[in-house]
């Protein structure tokens, strides 16, 4: 997604009792919130290309898929999970912008982000085999069963047909109302994991209720001495096969954390 700056806070005095009062009304900050809580441990880093926008992430087999953003830089590579040896390699042209990606079957599902088109790819080689239009915009995918699961950048998730792209149904979060979702990872416990932008918080969500299961706390994973003025938001999550342990990275970033998710 394209950078945003939050507008500057005009100066307010407040008395206590009426900041515990707006306290309560925050998203994500409520005292009625009783999602679970977890963090992240840090178990192995891997390079990851410093020059990568990273929009879509996702381990099948022995295959790492990494898709890529910005308008004449997006990308989609395939690369050797274990050694990181570049397997194939699609440049999507200007003006589109890569969105996420997700393994469906014999086909390998690219998005754009405003241009409502979806590619589908030959997953060894990546060449274009199809196209299919959607409304909206596209940020992120995953495939969980017959159902291929995208995110819009709000708090609904759409389900669609893995060979034709239609839309088969959707959920929206039964809680976190004003997140934005954004990369998406469907995990063998049948739980979607989804980014939301642009914060350091990832969301265990029900794909078949939308109830928020876990808010995972992702921060303080790239230190300070590794960021430049490039290097943007946490985005990028992929389960790795057979372990209980997930990739994360984010846009730009120099370095690929392999984590699990435990209780704060």
């Amino acid at each position: 997604m394209e950078r945003k700056r939050r507008a500057p806070v005009a100066a307010a005095t407040i008395t206590l009792s009426t900041a515990l009062a707006l306290a309560g009304t925050i998203t994500g900050c409520t005292s009625t919130d009783n999602t679970p809580k977890w963090r992240v441990e840090v178990v192995a880093t891997r390079p990851h290309d410093p020059g990568a926008f990273t929009e879509g992430l996702e381990a099948d087999g022995p295959v790492l898929y990494e898709g890529t953003g910005i308008s004449g830089h997006s990308s989609v590579v395939s690369t050797d999970l274990n050694t990181g040896a570049e397997l194939a390699r699609a440049d999507l042209p200007a003006p589109l912008f890569g969105e996420g990606i997700t393994r469906a079957g014999d086909v390998l599902w690219q998005l754009t982000w405003k241009d409502g088109l979806a590619i589908a790819r030959n997953p060894a080689t990546l060449a274009e085999i199809r196209t299919a239009r959607f409304d909206g915009e596209g940020w992120g995918l995953c495939t969980r069963g017959d159902r291929v699961v995208m995110s819009d950048g709000t708090s609904t998730l759409t389900f669609r047909d893995p060979r034709t792209f239609a839309v088969t149904g959707t959920v929206t979060l039964t809680s976190h109302a004003n997140v934005r979702l954004n990369e998406l990872d469907c995990a063998p416990d049948g739980s979607v994991y989804a980014n939301t932008w642009a914060t350091d918080t990832i969301l265990r969500i029900d794909p078949g209720t939308g109830d928020v299961l876990a808010s995972i706390d992702a921060s303080g994973l790239l230190p300070g001495s590794a960021r430049t003025p490039d290097t943007d938001v946490l985005n990028g999550i992929a389960h790795l096969p057979g372990t209980d342990r997930f990739l994360l990275t984010g846009k730009k970033w120099p370095t690929s954390y392999e984590v699990r998710f435990v209780p704060a």
